[in-house]
């Protein structure tokens, strides 16, 4: 059911229109429109992350067909050197993809001297509010799994954060989910927005973004697809959807 008021927000430079719904035992928000630093920031964001499995080549070779599609593009190398990585962004690059859509996992370095979107932290990398100030062109991200965590993300700077893991998923076996509630507690607790990853797949990424995310994040439910471009498509199908209001 759609409640019949709209609220909007003034927090942290950031204003939006939110519509309220309620959705089994918790009420959801559907976020329309976002605006931080003069940037729109429109939600249904869809992130790609690379699974670190794949040749360079073979991950240019795919993002080549699907990119115009997607909106960010992750590169979670973990066993890759600086060298590698930069390689990869250039040839990424190469194939027409744009560096505003490219952020790199944890090297900074790379991201400046690439001079792609951003950087997005995790718990073994730098600190988000010295990579702030030391890298002043980079939309910095950071990785949390707490309220905790999102709003020492938020007080340190970052541009936005991911959560999760929202439902099972085999890259995290035997942990348990963290579910929507708890997105949308997540969501609603911190200005910055709030990118969902973790089992997402296109019939539930409508869900997400009704429990507040600005975007979703997916690995093997693109990269692992038989036809990662028809993939890709059905994502961005449903997520239209969530705003047909």
């Amino acid at each position: 059911m759609l409640y019949s008021f709209i609220k909007h927000t003034q927090n942290h430079s950031i204003a939006g229109v939110v519509f309220f719904y309620l959705s089994g035992d918790f009420l959801l928000r559907k976020v329309i429109s976002v605006k931080k630093g003069g940037e729109i920031l429109k939600p249904g964001k869809l992130h790609l992350i690379s699974t670190g499995t794949q040749k360079s080549e073979q991950l240019a070779d795919m993002i080549e067909s699907i990119h115009p599609e997607i909106d960010f593009i992750h590169l979670r190398e973990k066993t890759k050197t600086a060298k590698e990585i930069y390689e990869m962004v250039e040839l990424l690059i190469n194939t027409g993809v744009p560096p505003s859509k490219i952020i790199i996992n944890d090297r900074a370095d790379v991201a400046c001297v690439t001079n792609v979107r951003g950087v997005h932290l995790a718990f073994h990398s730098l600190p988000v509010e010295l990579v702030k100030q030391t890298f002043k062109n980079l939309t910095v991200g950071c990785s949390v799994h707490s309220l905790e965590e999102a709003q020492i993300a938020e007080q340190q700077g970052a541009d936005y954060v991911i959560f999760g893991h929202i439902y099972s998923t085999q890259s995290k076996p035997g942990l348990i989910p963290q579910g929507l509630a708890q997105l949308s507690f997540i969501s609603q607790s911190i200005s910055i927005p709030v990118i969902a990853v973790g089992g997402i797949k296109p019939a539930n990424s409508a869900d997400v973004i009704g429990a507040g995310a600005q975007g979703i994040a997916v690995m093997s439910g693109i990269l692992g697809a038989k036809n990662p471009l028809k993939a890709v498509q059905q994502y961005r199908s449903y997520l239209s959807k969530q705003y047909d209001v």
